[in-house]
């Protein structure tokens, strides 16, 4: 079945139009825009949609998140990234999550994602110990069954934990450094591992995909992460990696190399058009000209990045060097929803108090094309989603804009980033297939999921209490890092905003 919107409010998000909306009709034929304008003839076997009073715009793309947290929503607080990381991803553990936990974790999380109008998300998916194809493609199960677009990575470490953060091998007392082992995995293991999942996961359903991630430039080796940028550039898919997300690991980067993280990455080849860089709080002028002249994305997790006090990274500069920003919750656990909207309004306001100068803070406009069209950017897909337009596939959301969120209409972009959640999403349609529709989610029976995991959840979060007591005999010596780490004077301080007092100010 076709589908026609008629007499919708359209906001194209494309070159021509950006976010001024205009009137007219739009015909989504099998998984794809085929018209957009007045009057529209009707084609055979078409339901028409009367999109009078409603908004149709692109789908919103969460462009980074951690499907592995999602158990976790509503569990730390008061935590920075590197003690939180310690029971979120803890490091002893007694094996991994069960596969049907695993399965329906991954539902759950493309589930409140396109009931909050995220028809495509960046899942940097991490399953520790192992890499095992059988348990990946559970979570593409997942997605291919919720009806959503999605990139998946798993995401690789190679180097012990204690040597991926500074000072921790002289604090960590000996008996406790030897209880931890460190990860086994080589290059040639993970590079065969990847090249399997694109030939088996890669394009399945027309709309889930595969990208290499390696965690972060302090994690891995030299040669883990050449020849992740290297397949990733074979393969035309994204290089998905955290850099410069605390100022821990902004210290991280002159103790362990004599130079930024990101000069690091430039120096070894790393900076390339197919790099997405989660979080860049820490960066400087420097390195943001270099990320600019490499044609980097970043995925901004302006949520997550205040949860975990990390820092409000400089958003405005990084627009103005040219580096491509996408919107992402980061993991429900250090964001605790799915939700972009709550990210856009955020990332709108954050920016608000970077700088007093007005001219340098966020748009709304921005902040629409950053979790629109710029985010598939940084997910390698614009030429696909993130936009109405014709030939691109159906990937779009369907707004009542007559209720109180949007009476008075002033400007339609300002009620979307200012004044939207989510709870005015009508229908939801993933290439070309109606997923939600008054908020009934159609392509999985959401009770019956909601009736398992009451049933399987206690008993794993039990196990994971467990964890946490058996973790947090690391806390006190973590904690001591992060102090050190956080009393050094760097030359720049991201805990006090974006932009100088004023332009030609010293950064």
């Amino acid at each position: 079945m076709h589908l026609l919107f008629r007499n919708a409010t359209l906001l194209a998000m494309d070159k021509i139009h950006g976010a001024t909306p205009f009137t007219g009709d739009l015909l989504v034929e099998g998984d794809r825009i085929s018209a957009i304008g007045a009057d529209l003839p009707l084609p055979a076997d078409t339901r028409v949609i009367d999109a009078s009073g409603k908004l149709v715009m692109p789908g919103l793309v969460n462009a980074h998140l951690h499907s592995s947290e999602t158990f976790f929503k509503g569990r730390y607080q008061g935590t920075p990234l590197e003690i939180w990381m310690l029971y979120s991803y803890p490091i002893l553990m007694k094996g991994p999550i069960p596969e049907r936990l695993l399965y329906l974790r991954s539902l759950l999380t493309a589930m409140e994602s396109l009931k909050s109008g995220v028809t495509t998300l960046v899942d940097d998916f991490f399953d520790p110990p192992g890499f095992d194809l059988r348990r990946l493609k559970r979570v593409y199960d997942a997605y291919d069954d919720a009806g959503i677009r999605a990139n998946v990575s798993h995401c690789v470490i190679d180097k012990h934990v204690f040597d991926t953060m500074p000072y921790l091998r002289e604090i960590m007392p000996a008996a406790l450094q030897a209880e931890v082992e460190g990860p086994s995995i080589t290059t040639a293991d993970y590079m065969a591992y990847c090249k399997d999942v694109f030939a088996s996961e890669h394009g399945r359903a027309a709309r889930l995909g595969f990208m290499v991630s390696a965690s972060a430039p302090q994690r891995c080796s030299v040669e883990m992460m050449q020849a992740c940028v290297t397949l990733a550039e074979d393969r035309g898919v994204p290089y998905h990696t955290h850099v410069l997300e605390t100022k821990t690991q902004a210290v991280t980067g002159p103790e362990f190399y004599g130079k930024s993280l990101i000069r690091y990455m430039h120096d070894l080849g790393l900076l390339t058009p197919n790099t997405t860089i989660a979080h860049s709080i820490w960066v400087s002028d420097d390195d943001m000209a270099l990320m600019g002249a490499a044609g980097c994305s970043v995925a901004h997790n302006a949520v997550s990045n205040l949860k975990l006090g990390s820092g409000i990274a400089p958003i405005r500069r990084l627009l103005d060097a040219g580096v491509h920003v996408g919107l992402g919750t980061d993991g429900l656990s250090s964001n605790d929803t799915a939700r972009i909207f709550d990210v856009m309004r955020f990332a709108a306001l954050l920016h608000d108090v970077a700088g007093p100068e007005t001219d340098g803070w966020m748009k709304a406009a921005e902040v629409l094309r950053a979790a629109t069209i710029e985010g598939a950017r940084t997910a390698m897909l614009d030429a696909v989603t993130g936009s109405l337009e014709i030939g691109k596939r159906a990937d779009l959301i369907m707004l009542d804009i007559s209720g109180y969120d949007y009476m008075p209409m002033n400007r339609l972009d300002h009620h979307l980033v200012y004044c939207e959640n989510g709870s005015n999403i009508k229908m939801v349609v993933v290439n070309g297939e109606i997923v939600v529709e008054d908020a009934k989610l159609l392509t999985v029976d959401e009770k019956a999921v909601f009736a398992e995991l009451r049933e399987l959840l206690p008993a794993y979060m039990s196990e994971h209490a467990e964890l946490e007591r058996l973790n947090a005999r690391f806390e006190p010596y973590m904690r001591e890092m992060y102090r050190r780490a956080t009393i050094m004077d760097i030359g720049m301080n991201r805990y006090q905003g974006d932009l100088p007092l004023w332009r030609g100010a010293n950064h």
